[in-house]
């Protein structure tokens, strides 16, 4: 078995007035959210996709797919701990994440430490292993449109 493995995951949602904005696990205040059959965290969502891959266990679709009601509204950070479980059942442990989201408002530096704290704690790494960085797409395209918001996750998996 390979040592270290490496996964990727996108995700995308659109975006909706007077639904709550949640990222990284952490509610932002907006007057827009995203349109989903859970909580939409597409941070979370696209960390999901990075680490099952990695351990090619599929996709967060596979898992928790958006045709079963018992996932209607979940929560994102319980999604992303049932991953963890899954990941520690077969041996793998996580070395670090790194995420990219795109969205053009509001600006997300500010809670950036809290999305690195929140999901360090739900995976039970330490939050220097989780790096989060935020972008606008210079008001180009669907994200710079502000209908839409994505993105983009790295995660590095070994074997325990």
């Amino acid at each position: 078995m390979t040592p270290f493995r490496i996964g990727f995951g996108y995700d995308v949602h659109r975006l909706a007035e007077d639904i709550p904005l949640v990222l990284g696990g952490v509610s932002i205040p907006h007057n827009k959210g995203c349109v989903a059959h859970s909580d939409g965290d597409v941070l979370l969502h696209a960390l999901c996709d990075a680490l099952l891959g990695a351990a090619a266990m599929g996709d967060i679709g596979k898992h928790f797919p958006d045709t079963d009601d018992a996932y209607r509204n979940s929560n994102s950070l319980f999604l992303l701990s049932e991953v963890a479980a899954m990941l520690k059942q077969q041996s793998y442990a996580i070395a670090n994440v790194d995420i990219t989201l795109a969205m053009q408002k509001p600006k997300i530096a500010p809670y950036i430490a809290a999305m690195q704290q929140t999901i360090a704690d739900c995976l039970g790494i330490d939050h220097n292993r989780v790096s989060i960085k935020a972008t606008t797409t210079e008001k180009l395209g669907f994200v710079g449109e502000e209908i839409g918001v994505e993105a983009y996750a790295v995660a590095l998996i070994y074997n325990v």
